[in-house]
């Protein structure tokens, strides 16, 4: 109940950036579940106005994070531009092998452990150990979904419910709200995208 109180507050007093972002993002996900390369035109507009937001937060990392994923939007429509059939807006879905995933995790873990002491060290991070995880995360799972590959989904699920918590603590609570969209929204692409996956392969196949 206090949750939604705060949300409903946030919500009366959210900026026009603040909506915003909310907005672009909602577009960007949706438009993602559906291969659909504009997906990264509303993603580079929620990324920049979201690092703006997470910098006036004390996420720093966030904001860096943010700030990157404008860059891998614009990489994300090009690769999804150049993957997709003539005429058709879709690119080709890809599986990653387990070892690809096993060096990734690995280097996630690796990577938090020396980004956080040094953001906990230079700056004044609310969450360093977590900044640090849900950061390397975030482009992690971004890269995986510019170059189409399946399992972006199951990343996304780990990185928005971290998200979640990582900005409620800081009092955006509409803005984690976004997260939970998110969540949900990665649930709907992880079916869509075994579905379609599945269909992709009968067609080249066939």
């Amino acid at each position: 109940m206090e949750f939604l109180q705060q949300v409903i507050a946030q919500l009366r007093a959210s900026s026009p950036i603040e909506s915003l972002a909310l907005l672009s993002g909602f577009g960007y996900a949706l438009l993602a579940v559906q291969r659909d390369r504009r997906a990264w035109v509303f993603g580079a507009v929620s990324s920049a106005l979201l690092a703006w937001l997470a910098a006036g937060a004390r996420l720093p990392l966030q904001a860096a994070l943010q700030s990157l994923y404008v860059v891998m939007a614009v990489y994300g429509y090009l690769n999804w531009s150049r993957g997709a059939g003539q005429g058709d807006r879709r690119v080709t879905i890809v599986h990653w092998p387990a070892r690809h995933h096993a060096w990734a995790l690995l280097s996630i873990v690796l990577g938090t452990l020396v980004l956080a002491p040094l953001l906990a060290h230079w700056t004044d991070a609310a969450w360093p150990r977590l900044d640090a995880a849900v950061t390397l995360g975030g482009l992690l799972a971004t890269w995986l979904t510019a170059r189409a590959i399946f399992e972006n989904w199951h990343y996304w699920l780990l990185v928005n419910a971290a998200s979640f918590a990582l900005y409620l603590s800081q009092g955006l609570a509409l803005v984690s709200v976004l997260y939970v969209v998110y969540f949900t929204i990665a649930l709907l692409g992880l079916r869509r995208w075994s579905r379609d996956a599945k269909i992709d392969t009968e067609e080249r196949d066939g």
